[in-house]
């Protein structure tokens, strides 16, 4: 078991601090939520019926849908652009280990089933991990958009204006600056990170460099 534990460290530890946030946010989220219900003389709601709200399925997949672009275009924009002296590129003028044609590999035992069936099951193998974080924000838009209405109508009954299907709430302004606000973070973060760890270094990090590598070495 703690053979286990080790090999899987870094997926356990996230996936703890995913659960242990997004607990926080749940009931901080309800709390807010209930205090602004009385503030306009309606009930306070439970845990349990907050997580039924539009508000609540609004901030948590508005928040997945901007994590979920980002992963998926940075998967992306790494196959066909360089970063000279970046630990988050591949190496520049030589061929990349991912770059190799998995129809030219020696197969083995271990070899990834869809390697050695070949054809169409392989063709979309090698995009799997692309394709993964796509279909993820397309649900975690949508979601966010059938939140978000429910959210908004919520708010315009009580000041006696219009409702908005969902789909007439992706043509709202407040729609796309909850999705712009969001999708300007996360690149600004990936910038950053691609930009600093030129010159910047984390002892024992994969995503960084050797810390006596020079400034001009690309990739690891």
């Amino acid at each position: 078991m703690r053979q286990w534990v080790k090999e899987h460290g870094l997926l356990l530890a996230n996936a703890g601090l995913f659960l242990a946030f997004f607990g926080g946010m749940v009931l901080s989220g309800a709390s807010s939520y209930s205090e602004d219900q009385m503030a306009h003389g309606q009930p306070a709601v439970s845990v349990a019926e907050y997580l039924a709200t539009g508000d609540f399925v609004e901030a948590t997949f508005e928040n997945w849908e901007s994590e979920f672009l980002q992963m998926g275009m940075y998967v992306l924009l790494t196959v066909f652009l360089f970063q000279k002296g970046s630990s988050e590129s591949k190496p520049m003028g030589k061929e990349a280990p991912q770059d190799q044609d998995p129809r030219n590999a020696r197969l083995k035992t271990a070899t990834p089933w869809p390697v050695r069936r070949g054809g169409w099951v392989l063709k979309l193998y090698e995009h799997s991990l692309s394709i993964m974080f796509l279909l993820l924000f397309l649900a975690s838009f949508v979601l966010h958009g059938i939140g978000g209405s429910a959210a908004y109508n919520d708010g315009q009954q009580s000041h006696g204006q219009p409702t908005v299907s969902a789909l007439g709430y992706f043509a709202t302004s407040r729609f796309w600056f909850e999705s712009f606000q969001n999708w300007q973070s996360e690149f600004l973060a990936v910038a950053v990170l691609v930009g600093a760890s030129v010159y910047l270094r984390e002892k024992g990090s994969p995503e960084s460099k050797p810390v006596a590598e020079p400034h001009y070495e690309t990739g690891t």
